[in-house]
């Protein structure tokens, strides 16, 4: 079922909403090989440090693009959620100028506490905005819209990552999946 918005979308928009609700999961070749990335984005995170978590974030965004054999994309993290009247910006992916790459800006602390964000929701956000990019160079979409198969592709790497195992670290007794 469409979201709500839907009825606004120009009957092309319409056709590439469809098309990108169709697809459910993103195979990701060798996940278990990106746990030593995960648990360096975890461990990163936890010590609060801006750099390390940029680095981390980027090696997992370039690792799951090398599996899939798709462009990179420059992974920016920055300190605390820009924030107005409509809440928190989590994450933010821009497409790629001509000849140039993608981009994803992260923020890694929250803007009430400024405190850092906990590592699943980090995690699910880095893997929300890989998935923007997912949609222009896997998919080939003219444009990325938040339909339940983008939700269901972003939990698919999510779960590909760190494993269905709720509260379990992704390097952790149960390990990644393989």
């Amino acid at each position: 079922m469409p979201f709500a918005y839907y009825t606004r979308l120009t009957p092309r928009q319409k056709e590439t909403y469809r098309r990108s609700d169709a697809v459910a999961a993103v195979s990701l070749p060798d996940a278990g090989a990106l746990a030593a990335a995960v648990g360096a984005l975890e461990a990163a995170l936890a010590a609060d440090v801006l750099r390390p978590t940029q680095q981390a974030s980027a090696a997992l965004a370039d690792g799951i693009l090398d599996r899939l054999r798709l462009p990179r994309l420059e992974v920016k993290v920055y300190t605390v959620r820009p924030s107005r009247t409509w809440g928190e910006l989590h994450g933010l992916y821009e497409s790629a100028p001509r000849g140039g790459q993608a981009r994803i800006s992260l923020w890694m602390r929250t803007a009430q506490r400024r405190r850092p964000v906990a590592f699943r929701t980090f995690l699910r956000t880095l893997l929300h905005e890989v998935g923007h990019h997912l949609d222009y160079e896997l998919l080939r979409l003219p444009d990325s819209f938040h339909t339940e198969g983008f939700y269901k592709r972003e939990s698919s790497l999510f779960h590909q990552l760190v494993g269905g195992v709720e509260g379990a670290s992704p390097t952790g007794p149960t390990g990644p999946p393989r």
